[in-house]
């Protein structure tokens, strides 16, 4: 019998966002234990580590130590995401070594402060940059990504629909994904978008990993779709993002963003952030107001035009009160 062991590596691997100047970003590490035949020129990691289980007791206690000491930034709210276990997706630094590599991916939220480390913050959008629409649809969906896919899913020969969605025929998932004859987007499909790029070669991981042959046309496109992340990270920042979007909705994680005394504008502006969505002010703040999500502080913030700033703060109370305290904004299409 095969000494499994010797075969299988659980790698652990945390998309801790926070947000700074209105910007949602990620961090990413130089300090990270990464096979030398994945790392490529450019190719952004985040925080990394290969789990111990005689040293961890948990999958999380491992995280959160591998974080701290490729950071020496202590970890707050974290949750787990999935288990990304497709084989050839994390190479191995020796051509011959067989070990396949699950990576175990984590959301992990923080707020930003004049005392944290001088780490690698990176914008998230410069990652996954169709998935801003904060000052409408992005022109790179229209003008690259569309006809590109389009032409991608004319190769598929399936036509009848399956339950698992990537059974489906492409041009369905197409419509899905990105919205198209008539489909409203939804910015929670973040993953379902990426896996479609990826599956298509329009992003460099995939000429990375083999998944397609690499040449001029490609190379091309995919200097326009993203920075690349060594082995599933950016698979893995898709799906922080999309959960991170869902979870707005029915749990207040928004205000593990915030600091403890914020303005409306603030918040609205986090909103939109991660959404990555136009939200209307009045529209939201009546929500917010309705949802008693926050309560005034009595303090006021001065600012260079208009009237002083009401202050605000989480109601925490709203905890105990409904099982699903979240922010259900409805998003503009602008």
């Amino acid at each position: 019998m095969a000494d499994v062991s010797a075969v299988v590596e659980v790698g652990l691997s945390a998309a801790v966002v926070t947000i700074s100047n209105n910007r949602p970003v990620i961090l990413c590490s130089d300090d990270h234990e990464m096979p030398a035949a994945h790392e490529v020129s450019g190719a952004l990691s985040l925080p990394y580590g290969r789990f111990d289980p005689l040293k961890h007791r948990t999958l999380e206690m491992g995280l959160r130590l591998w974080v701290e000491a490729q950071t020496a930034l202590r970890l707050g709210y974290v949750e787990q995401l999935y288990t990304f276990g497709d084989r050839g997706r994390a190479k191995s630094s020796t051509p011959t070594d067989d070990t396949h590599v699950i990576s175990v991916g984590y959301l992990a939220l923080t707020r930003q402060s004049g005392e944290q480390p001088d780490n690698d913050w990176q914008y998230w959008y410069d990652f996954l940059p169709w998935e801003d629409w904060r000052s409408g649809k992005p022109p790179l969906i229209d003008h690259l990504i569309i006809p590109a896919l389009r032409e991608w899913a004319q190769s598929d020969k399936r036509s009848h629909p399956a339950y698992d969605l990537h059974q489906l025929p492409r041009l369905t998932r197409l419509r899905l994904a990105f919205g198209t004859d008539g489909i409203q987007w939804d910015e929670e499909r973040v993953l379902e978008r990426y896996e479609l790029l990826y599956e298509a070669g329009l992003v460099r991981e995939a000429t990375i990993d083999g998944t397609v042959s690499p040449s001029a046309q490609l190379d091309e496109l995919q200097r326009h779709t993203g920075k690349a992340m060594v082995f599933d990270h950016r698979r893995i920042l898709a799906t922080a993002i999309a959960r991170l979007r869902a979870k707005l909705k029915y749990r207040p994680v928004i205000f593990e963003l915030m600091p403890d005394c914020f303005t409306l504008t603030a918040l609205q502006e986090t909103v939109e952030a991660i959404s990555g969505r136009h939200l209307h002010k009045q529209n939201f703040r009546r929500l917010v107001e309705n949802a008693e999500l926050v309560e005034p502080t009595g303090a006021s913030l001065s600012q260079q035009r208009g009237r002083p700033a009401a202050l605000y703060r989480f109601r925490r109370a709203v905890l105990e009160e409904r099982p699903a305290p979240g922010l259900k904004v409805t998003l503009s299409q602008r």
